[in-house]
């Protein structure tokens, strides 16, 4: 867990994903579309990516992925920054985690 905790707060943004998940690439291009330069970790393709995983599901995480982490705060799932965006809350947090510039 504690790796996961460190990669998480490496960035201004990180993604835990799986190469074939479309909804992970779906937020990918969505906090990209923001300017933000997020650090993709694709569980099934890193050589960690099983403990990985487990450590996601251990903080909580539904579904091992996507499971974004903004301003070193693991923020949650899709669901989550879906929900932010269309409150208008996600560039808000962006911002305040440096991962873009106004």
């Amino acid at each position: 867990m504690d790796m996961v905790m460190k990669l998480g707060a490496a960035s201004g943004v990180v993604i835990f994903t799986k190469s074939s998940c479309c909804i992970s690439h779906s937020i990918e291009i969505l906090i990209r579309s923001f300017g933000a330069n997020p650090i993709i970790y694709e569980l099934d393709t890193h050589p960690n990516g099983k403990q990985m995983e487990k450590a996601l599901i251990e903080l909580g995480c539904q579904q091992s992925v996507p499971a974004i982490f903004i301003g070193k705060e693991l923020v949650g799932g899709a669901n989550e920054i879906m929900s932010l965006n269309v409150r208008g809350k996600l560039k808000q947090l962006l911002i305040r985690a440096n991962a873009i510039w106004v």
